[in-house]
């Protein structure tokens, strides 16, 4: 299958054209403001399938919206005819096209331009009016305000909201996409004389800011927001795109001590937290006990012998762990325990408990196992 994309170097065109190779498309033709224009015959010529993303958002004159949206529908088309191409065409319309704002008009006609060529010609013609896209390669300071805020709050720069209480209705990239490769297989979602992408979301521009300031400051508290939700997750995965190529990483505490050291790594209100030791050979650790909290021990490096004692009880237990064999250990409550290096390099292991440590109520007790 020939495949032409306009637009191909834009947002939804980028990650679309990701995806097609992804799933091993390979006959794509990539058309841009930068294409030599006369490959557009070649290309109505032999496509099989067009997705016309390509449009002008922000021009500097108004004119342009006609000129870079009607016009090049009209050429579009005109070529198709030629070369009676009946080819299927997907266009990524907007909302803004029942509005009457010079931008909504030029998506207007370029609807009506393809409606009427469906009739007159048969060609099928699948148009969905998008609401505010987001996700990954969006350009901030345009058309996206997802892309806008995540972009200044990676950087410390103030975002402005003159309307805390305004709702916007979002659609992820990746739920766009997987609609527009269902449409391609001949399954789109149809709304009436419009096709949907199913998947939306609902959220306030106050909260779509906390949210994004809450994962900011996650790199220097360790505490994970939620998510549960895949709002929260896209939205996660949205501002993480937009950090500084030098700020990808960021560093630990690392409270160290004769015994060797330790570091938090992921807290969660839900789910507890996730931290990390070495341990020098020979050194113990532990020799302590909770009512509530519960652990999970995974030595990754070196060799280790875990021990238990229920409190009311003198039997030990023991369990002998190493980093070769991935073994985790669960550590239930009224059991003091503890961990030694019994082996000759390091001991390396992962912690999880199932709260974050609370130094007010820390229901830890000190008794030797």
């Amino acid at each position: 299958m020939k495949i032409l994309v306009t637009g191909a170097n834009g947002f939804v065109g980028k990650n679309l054209i990701a995806e097609l190779e992804n799933k091993g498309y390979k006959d794509i033709y990539k058309f841009t403001r930068d294409t030599d224009s006369s490959k557009l015959e070649t290309y109505a010529r032999e496509c099989d399938f067009i997705f016309h993303l390509a449009g002008v958002n922000r021009p500097k004159d108004e004119k342009e919206y006609l000129e870079g949206n009607v016009g090049f529908i009209l050429k579009l088309v005109e070529l198709l005819k030629k070369h009676l191409n009946p080819c299927p065409i997907l266009f990524t319309s907007s909302t803004q096209a029942a509005l009457d704002n010079p931008y909504g008009q030029s998506k207007k006609t370029v609807e009506d331009v393809l409606f009427s060529y469906s009739k007159e010609y048969g060609a099928k013609v699948l148009i969905y009016r998008l609401p505010n896209l987001f996700g990954k390669w969006c350009r901030p300071n345009y058309n996206s305000v997802v892309a806008t805020f995540c972009h200044h709050i990676a950087r410390n720069k103030d975002i402005q909201i003159h309307d805390p209480n305004r709702e916007l209705t979002l659609c992820y990239i990746d739920d766009c996409v997987a609609e527009f490769l269902q449409a391609l297989e001949g399954k789109e979602t149809v709304n009436g004389d419009f096709c949907v992408v199913p998947v939306t979301h609902n959220i306030t521009l106050e909260a779509l800011a906390e949210k994004l300031y809450s994962f900011k400051e996650n790199r220097e508290t360790l505490v994970m927001p939620s998510l549960e939700n895949e709002l929260d997750k896209a939205l996660y995965s949205t501002f993480l795109s937009y950090l500084e190529e030098n700020q990808f990483s960021y560093k630990l505490t690392k409270n160290a001590d004769h015994r060797g050291w330790l570091a938090e790594f992921i807290k969660s209100k839900a789910n507890g937290q996730i931290f990390i030791s070495k341990t020098k050979p020979g050194v113990t650790r532990g020799n302590h006990w909770h009512h509530t909290k519960v652990e999970k021990f995974l030595v990754i490096q070196g060799e280790a012998t875990i021990r238990f004692r229920n409190i009311n009880s003198e039997n030990v237990l023991e369990y002998r762990v190493n980093g070769e064999v991935p073994e985790v250990v669960d550590i239930p409550p009224g059991y003091t325990h503890s961990i030694e290096n019994t082996g000759t390099e390091d001991v390396i292991t992962l912690f999880w408990a199932c709260e974050i440590f609370n130094p007010d109520k820390p229901d830890t007790y000190f008794v030797e196992v």
